[in-house]
């Protein structure tokens, strides 16, 4: 036995690789979104997440469904982020060409959170109480850490982390169960891609 057949991946050891570069490639996507908006280059955080995002798609199991969750998270953080923005509870450092709406960097870490609900994510697909704790606490967690890095600001904080917690304790379940639905639905119409 060579010494590369010696150390070849396990499917396991293949798994956990695969899911350490994507938690990497996330959190360094993030940092570019946020410092990016907080340093007025949001151009360049966005070029970094959809970099990452294509390469995710590109190279998952279900491409399809992987773009399909990425679209539907756009959507879904559209609406949320633009409500948030028009009653005031959050105020950001790069709006964007059209105030009042969700700025394309925030979009662009909603794709990248995308990436994450379908294989990262797929332990809370059917824990669904927990994936709404998860939410509840994460949401306004990420939102507070990019306030602290200069991207937002939340203009009313106790106000804005209730309505954070509550809009994301919703969210991550839905995401996840379209998550399931769709990735099924794949697997039994017969394939990866």
């Amino acid at each position: 036995m060579t010494a590369l057949g010696a150390h070849a991946l396990t499917p396991r050891r293949a798994r956990v690789l695969g899911l350490a570069a994507t938690f990497v490639a996330f959190e360094l996507a993030w940092f570019a979104c946020v410092l990016g908006a907080a340093r007025g280059w949001p151009w360049a955080g966005v070029a970094v997440a959809l970099g990452v995002v294509a390469l995710f798609v590109a190279l998952g199991s279900r491409p399809a469904v992987d773009a399909a969750l990425v679209a539907a998270a756009v959507v879904t953080g559209f609406i949320w982020d633009s409500t948030m923005a028009q009653l005031g509870w959050i105020e950001y450092a790069q709006p964007g060409p059209l105030p009042g709406l969700a700025p394309v960097w925030i979009l662009a870490l909603w794709a990248l959170f995308a990436i994450a609900l379908r294989e990262p994510l797929r332990w809370l697909h059917t824990r669904l109480p927990l994936a709404a704790l998860f939410g509840a606490l994460g949401g306004p967690l990420s939102y507070a850490a990019a306030e602290r890095l200069g991207a937002l600001r939340l203009a009313e904080p106790q106000g804005a982390v209730v309505a954070l917690a509550l809009g994301w304790a919703a969210i991550v379940p839905l995401l996840l169960v379209l998550a399931r639905r769709w990735d099924a639905r794949a697997a039994v119409s017969g394939g990866a891609r």
